[in-house]
């Protein structure tokens, strides 16, 4: 099912530069299934037309507190009766102002007011000079105390030549405040450290021991954190993702890097979530150079030693995370996965095949607690990865 799914949003535009990227905006939440009214200041139409937008949403597009399309006359009240949200992409400084002093002026400014329970969400957008003026700021931190959602600003090039922030978000990073928007906020207020990727290990300057691990599952897994409410902390290994929008990363290599990486920020952390496939050994006598083939053609005699078990060793921690394991096996899926449970120390490991879901965009999970297991259906993985969310959320025991 598309993430916003039978979800009515009204899309509001002010005056900006930015209107442009709110027509892509629409298009991307339609995408995910929403439906959208749009609702424009005078201001807004002088960068968009109406056209474009009814065009791209396929329906009317309001502009005036009298519009006689609205049954009652009344557009202000009855269009966010039942939406699931106002969004107001871009926000100019001048309507940030009007919403903080509770001014309705025309029929954008006027619906927020009458919105009732409806939530608000707001995307920034002006000249950096006007983000930063105290008036602004005030009326920023005035917002957020009334429950207004604010979204950015993003820094970078602006379209008055300066540089700094102000900006508009993208629309895929609004997509994804506003696909996280909807989900449910079980780990609100939680941390949540997560391991995802390979590492990788030295044999010579460049050749590495590895695992095949795109971090496909890790990274869906920190998304799905993100958007329950989590503030995330990724610790990853070398992948060609790009990092999961709202998570920072921590990029590593090897296991050791891991490790290291991991312990600093466990003590810190309401769960511990190892996905990553670290390699179980290392190279002792890697090589500052590159090993070249010798006239025989013999292969180098590495010797190995192995490395840190992570994972057995924060859920050893006192005082440390609630510990949530992995298992990625190609047989014996269920004696293989407890076992591992069991040996490791932790209360909930995650079981998949390897063959089923390494590379790929979806996996089946199987649970495995003191319960037993719970076998989940196949799904794709950021569908299985808020599951496995939700789940831990059932699970996750009040810290002291």
């Amino acid at each position: 099912m598309p993430d916003l799914d039978q979800q009515r949003f009204v899309l509001g535009l002010t005056g900006g530069i930015a209107c442009y990227k709110s027509a892509e905006l629409l298009r991307r939440m339609q995408d995910h299934g929403a439906d959208i009214d749009v609702v424009m200041t005078e201001a807004a139409t002088h960068f968009m037309t109406t056209t474009t937008m009814q065009a791209l949403s396929g329906r009317p597009v309001y502009t005036d507190a009298w519009d006689s399309r609205v049954s009652n006359s009344m557009a202000h009240i009855s269009l966010t009766r039942g939406a699931r949200a106002v969004l107001i992409a871009p926000a100019s400084a001048d309507f940030i102002a009007k919403l903080a002093h509770g001014m309705a002026d025309d029929l954008l400014s006027t619906l927020c007011l009458a919105r009732g329970a409806c939530p608000l969400l707001i995307a920034p957008a002006m000249n950096r000079e006007m983000w930063e003026h105290p008036a602004t700021q005030r009326n920023v931190a005035q917002l957020r105390a009334d429950g207004v959602m604010i979204l950015g600003p993003g820094t970078g090039d602006q379209a008055c030549g300066e540089v700094g922030d102000g900006r508009m978000l993208e629309p895929q990073q609004l997509l994804q405040e506003i696909i996280a928007f909807v989900q449910p906020k079980p780990l609100a207020g939680k941390t949540v450290l997560i391991t995802a990727g390979p590492t990788a290990e030295k044999i010579d300057p460049v050749r590495v021991i590895s695992n095949r691990s795109s971090g496909k599952t890790g990274y869906a897994i920190a998304r799905a954190a993100y958007e329950a409410g989590a503030k995330v902390i990724l610790v990853s290994g070398p992948t060609a993702l790009p990092a999961p929008y709202g998570v920072p990363r921590i990029e590593v290599e090897t296991a050791a890097q891991m490790h290291a990486a991991v312990m600093s920020q466990a003590r810190s952390c309401d769960v511990f979530i190892a996905v990553a496939a670290v390699a179980d050994w290392h190279v002792v006598n890697a090589s500052d150079n590159k090993i070249k083939k010798t006239a025989a053609n013999q292969p180098p005699a590495l010797q190995f030693a192995p490395n840190p078990d992570i994972l057995a060793e924060v859920a050893q921690m006192p005082g440390g995370p609630w510990c949530v394991g992995f298992a990625a096996e190609t047989e014996s899926l269920h004696d293989n996965a407890q076992a591992k449970r069991q040996r490791k120390g932790v209360p909930l490991l995650v079981g998949n095949l390897a063959q089923d879901s390494m590379g790929g965009d979806a996996t089946t999970f199987v649970l495995f607690d003191d319960d037993g297991m719970e076998e989940l259906p196949r799904l794709s993985k950021i569908e299985a990865a808020r599951r496995l969310i939700d789940a831990i959320a059932k699970r996750l025991p009040d810290r002291a």
